[in-house]
């Protein structure tokens, strides 16, 4: 049995550090590299904090074998349509190395930028559930459409399909029942981060 390895870079650094650093750690043999996709993180409020996708598609175009990932997106600012397209996107251009780790979200800054009322734990994993179903189909699926209440989405195209099939895979940010639910429903992996 072998352990693989990842590492998590936070989308902060210059970028010619932080490629150098990427590929010295593919180098190195790390099996992936995650960065966080919010607006902003906890001390980084008032610095540089660069947006997860572009920063991954960056890695994308620098690295060649390290699997690049999200830890995690979430529905706070995040669109399944807008997300599905940047998705497909940088799973061509990495070649299918991309994992994407999704949760319900936080209550920080993320979760208040667009002047959205703060959601409860349970409001926002009923929001998870609708986020995944309808990135699920997405990526599943060429041209898709959903009667979803809160995502409703007509005819959407996702043309290419994903290199990696039957859809990229999804992590799942879980740690109550309900969650852990969505994590063995849509998930590939769970990812998880204890008791505090």
């Amino acid at each position: 049995m072998t352990m693989r390895v990842g590492v998590v870079m936070l989308p902060a650094d210059p970028w010619p550090q932080a490629q150098a650093r990427a590929q010295h750690l593919e180098r190195l043999g790390f099996a992936h590299l995650w960065t966080y996709d919010h607006l902003s993180w906890r001390r980084f409020r008032d610095g540089p904090w660069f947006g997860a996708i572009p920063w991954l598609t960056g890695m994308a175009a620098a690295t060649t074998r390290i699997r690049l990932g999200t830890l995690v997106a979430s529905p706070n600012f995040r669109h399944p349509v807008t997300f599905a397209k940047d998705a497909l996107t940088l799973d061509h251009i990495s070649a299918g190395r991309l994992t994407l780790g999704i949760g319900a979200g936080g209550i920080g800054f993320d979760a208040t930028v667009f002047g959205d009322e703060v959601l409860t734990p349970r409001e926002r994993a009923d929001r998870l559930a609708d986020f995944l179903e309808v990135l699920d189909g997405l990526l599943s699926t060429p041209t898709y459409s959903s009667e979803n209440h809160r995502y409703p989405v007509v005819a959407a195209q996702n043309i290419p399909a994903p290199v990696q099939q039957p859809r990229i895979p999804f992590l799942v940010a879980a740690a109550g029942p309900r969650t852990l639910g969505l994590a063995a429903r849509f998930g590939q992996g769970w990812v998880t981060f204890g008791r505090r």
